[in-house]
């Protein structure tokens, strides 16, 4: 088994033909970034359904219509694999966190 550092959770949902994917590095499930008034949760609610592996992570990202990242390897993989564009990343707390739209028609 990979360790848990390795892996992302990941919760997906579909709405009317499209699929949203919520996705962030495991082991910050739970965690509440700040900075001035901003606060954001990663809650189980909204990261957490299945546990996945790279592979997984990254097909998953290519074949969503929405996808909501956060953590260094979560966005790092979008970025890599040309999917999201650095310059869209917004850090809290030193926490990465990228939203990628696909438009198609």
């Amino acid at each position: 088994m990979k360790p848990a550092s390795r892996r992302f959770s990941v919760r997906t949902a579909e709405f009317k033909g499209t699929i949203l994917v919520n996705m962030c590095d495991e082991e910050l499930v739970g965690r509440t970034v700040t900075e001035g008034a901003l606060k954001v949760h990663l809650s189980n609610e909204f990261y957490s359904g299945e546990v996945v592996d790279k592979g997984e992570a990254l097909r998953l990202i290519r074949t969503c219509s929405i996808v909501n990242l956060a953590g260094q390897r979560s966005v790092a993989l979008a970025v890599e694999n040309k999917m999201g564009a650095p310059e869209a990343i917004r850090e809290i707390e030193r926490i990465p966190f990228l939203m990628i739209y696909k438009f198609v028609g």
